[in-house]
Order: C-alpha cells, then sequence, then structure tokens
C-alpha cells in the first residue's frame, strides 16, 4: 500500500482523505437510520394508549420524547396542548410539523457531504491524471529522455483515475440508498404523524 502511495504521488492525499470521511459518514449513517432508531415497533400502540387515559403525565412525555425520532414528532403535539391546552387542532398539526421538518432535518444529514464526495472523488482523480500526464510531457522534451520520470508520470495518473472511481462509485451507490431509506422514514413519519394529529383531534370533540 506505501508502494502505491508513493508511485500515485501527492495528488492521491486528498483521495485519501475524502475515502476514509465517507468511509466514516458510510457507517454513521448505517447505525443512525436504523427503523429501531427511527420508527421503534408499536410506538404508535404505546402513543394511543397513553393518551385514551386521559392527558398524559410529564413522564411519559419524556419517554415518548425519547422513543425514536419520530417519537419526537408525537410529544411535539402534546407539548403544544400542555402549553397551552385551548390549542386548535392547527396549532397541535402545525407543531407536529415543525418537529417533522426538524426529523426530516436530522434523517439527511450528512447526505450532501457524501454526494459532495461521490461527485468529488472523480474530479480529484482527474486532477492527478493531469499532473501524471505533466510529467509524462517533461520527461519527452526535446533531447531529454527519462524513463523513470515517465514511469512515475505514468503511475500518477493510473493511480489516481483508478483510486478516484473507486471511491466515487461506493459514494454514490450509499448516497443513493440512504436516499432512498429516508425517503420511506419520512413517509412512514408522515403517516403516523397525521394519524397520531387525528387521534388528538377525536379525544378533544
Amino acid at each position: 500500500m506505501l508502494s502505491i502511495i508513493q508511485a500515485a504521488g501527492w495528488p492521491i492525499w486528498p483521495l485519501i482523505l475524502c475515502s476514509i470521511l465517507a468511509l466514516a459518514l458510510i457507517v454513521e449513517r448505517l447505525f443512525q437510520l436504523r427503523t429501531s432508531k427511527i420508527l421503534p415497533a408499536k410506538l404508535m400502540e404505546q402513543a394511543l394508549d397513553a393518551t385514551r387515559r386521559g392527558f398524559p403525565s410529564e413522564d411519559v412525555i419524556v419517554k415518548l420524547e425519547n422513543t425514536g425520532l419520530t417519537g419526537t414528532v408525537l410529544a411535539s403535539g402534546l407539548r403544544a396542548l400542555q402549553m397551552n391546552p385551548q390549542a386548535t387542532n392547527e396549532d397541535v398539526h402545525s407543531s407536529m410539523e415543525m418537529a417533522g421538518r426538524v426529523a426530516a432535518q436530522e434523517l439527511e444529514r450528512y447526505l450532501p457531504t457524501l454526494a459532495t464526495i461521490a461527485s468529488a472523488a472523480p474530479l480529484l482523480g482527474l486532477l492527478g491524471t493531469v499532473v501524471g500526464m505533466i510529467e509524462i510531457f517533461g520527461a519527452h522534451t526535446a533531447g531529454n529522455n527519462q524513463p523513470a520520470q515517465l514511469a512515475h508520470g505514468i503511475s500518477v495518473a493510473l493511480y489516481n483515475t483508478a483510486l478516484g472511481l473507486i471511491v466515487a462509485i461506493p459514494a454514490l451507490m450509499f448516497w443513493r440508498y440512504f436516499r432512498g431509506v429516508v425517503d420511506g422514514h419520512l413517509l412512514a413519519m408522515e403517516q403516523v404523524s397525521e394519524r397520531f394529529a387525528r387521534h388528538l383531534a377525536h379525544l378533544r370533540d
């Protein structure tokens, strides 16, 4: 590996940093976007049961807030009623919608960075290719033929091109995968939140 890095020259270092960052982001998102952290099983049933026996206590609301990201959205509706018992259904819905936007921002965290890496890695590889081509042309000046410099230039060009693609392709694939996961979670959160908002409105009728 060290010999490859030496052969690829200095342009490979930004690509190595991008690969480390991309790997860290992928592992972090794989952990944070698990369904158990977003919409735990039976969360909706627990929220409905807690409100059927009257307005829940502070401990119940706190527990709901700490039960997955969707729990925070559901609890925001209860918080709106807790702060203002005369709040309209529109006020409760608006509070939950705002909490949903914050949750959506949390779901999409680091995805723009991963997309940037997927776009920038091939360009960094191209930069290394250009640097290698410059060295190749420098080795073929008139009356000056240096095989060692020529070989180094070829190595810089090829290694950087290859590493740029090696970094970009998985980053792009995981970005597309995470986008699908986030969209699925957002749809599920929207359905659960809408059902809970209707439930609260029905209890107040």
